[in-house]
C-alpha cells in the first residue's frame, strides 16, 4: 500500500475504506493544523477521551487508545499533566500500558441522570483546560450510542460525551460519524452512503477526521510537532510493539471484531508506513 500526500490532511485521509474523506471539504484544507494550533493556544491541563466496545468481541478495539497515548505523551513531553478518561472496557489496559504513574480516570456506565451529574463532577475535580477525544462512540438525536453497523451498544457505552457539553474547550477526532465529535457534521454524515445514517450530535471546538482515528491522533501530533520545531510522534517500532500488546491482552480490530494484529482493517505494517510517512514530513521541516 501506497500512502501518500503533500499535506497532512491528505496523508490521514489516505485509503479512505468508509467514505469519511467526502466530509473533507466541510472543513478547513488545513483541519489538523487548526486544532494542534488550538490546543497550543489552551496551554494547562488536558483530558484525553478514549476507548470504544466492540459488541461481536465484548471488547474494545485497537483504534482510539494508541491515537489516545500519542498525543497525551507528545504533551506531556511538552510540559502539560494529562489524564486518560475512558470507561471499564478500557481502563485496565489503558492503566497496564502507561504505568502506575499516568492518571487513568473510570467514567460509570450508568443512566443519563446519574452520568450527567459524574460528568460535572469530574470536570470540577480534574478542572482541565482542554479536552480531546478520540474514537470514542457519542450519543445520536435519539440518545442512542450507535456502533458502524447501526446496533445499539449503549448498555456498554459510559456517556463520556456529557463532558463536552459542560464549556471546556475540545478537540476531537473521528473516522466514521458516530463518534464524540462528529456532531459538527451532522447533518452531513447520512447522506455519505457508508456513513451512518444517526451520527452522532455531539460538537467540539475543533474537528480532525481520518481514515483511521489513530491516523487522525498521528497527523494531530505531526502538525504540534512542526508547529514547536519537535519530532513528538512515536517511533514506528514502538507503536507497533503498543498495538501488539494491545491484542495480545485482548483488544481487537474493530474493522473485523477480531483478536489480530490490525487496526480498522490495516495491518501493523500498513500502519506503520504511515506513520514513518508523517515522520518524513515533520523531519523535513524541522
Amino acid at each position: 500500500m501506497n500512502f501518500e500526500g503533500e499535506t497532512i490532511e491528505d496523508i490521514i485521509l489516505s485509503e479512505d475504506k468508509r467514505g469519511v474523506s467526502e466530509l473533507r471539504h466541510l472543513l478547513p484544507g488545513d483541519f489538523c493544523e487548526r486544532a494542534a494550533q488550538y490546543i497550543l493556544d489552551h496551554p494547562g491541563k488536558v483530558a484525553i477521551i478514549t476507548g470504544f466496545y466492540i459488541l461481536t468481541a465484548g471488547k474494545h478495539e485497537t483504534d482510539g487508545p494508541p491515537g489516545a497515548i500519542a498525543i497525551g505523551n507528545a504533551l506531556q513531553s511538552l510540559g502539560r499533566e494529562v489524564t486518560y478518561v475512558t470507561d471499564r472496557h478500557t481502563s485496565p489496559m489503558m492503566r497496564e500500558w502507561l504505568g502506575e504513574s499516568a492518571r487513568v480516570v473510570e467514567f460509570p456506565i450508568a443512566n443519563e441522570a446519574e452520568s450527567r451529574l459524574e460528568a460535572q463532577r469530574l470536570i470540577e475535580e480534574l478542572n482541565p483546560d482542554l479536552l480531546i477525544t478520540i474514537e470514542r462512540c457519542g450519543r445520536n438525536a435519539g440518545d442512542v450510542y450507535l456502533n458502524m453497523l447501526s446496533r445499539d451498544i449503549t448498555e456498554y457505552t459510559a456517556r463520556l460525551d456529557y463532558l463536552f457539553e459542560l464549556g471546556v474547550p475540545s478537540v476531537g477526532i473521528g473516522d466514521g460519524g458516530n463518534e464524540i465529535g462528529m456532531g459538527n457534521l451532522a447533518d452531513h454524515i447520512p447522506p455519505v452512503d457508508r456513513l451512518p445514517d444517526e451520527p452522532a450530535i455531539t460538537e467540539v471546538d475543533r474537528l480532525v477526521i481520518a481514515s483511521v482515528s489513530n491516523w487522525g491522533g498521528y497527523g494531530l501530533v505531526a502538525a504540534m510537532s512542526r508547529m514547536v520545531g519537535r519530532n513528538l510522534l512515536p517511533p514506528v517500532e514502538e507503536e507497533a510493539r503498543l498495538i501488539t500488546q494491545m491484542v495480545d491482552d485482548g483488544a481487537v480490530d474493530g474493522g473485523s471484531g477480531i483478536n489480530r494484529y490490525y487496526v480498522d482493517n490495516f495491518t501493523l505494517e500498513e500502519n506503520g508506513e504511515l506513520l514513518e510517512l508523517l515522520h518524513k514530513v515533520v523531519e523535513g521541516a524541522t
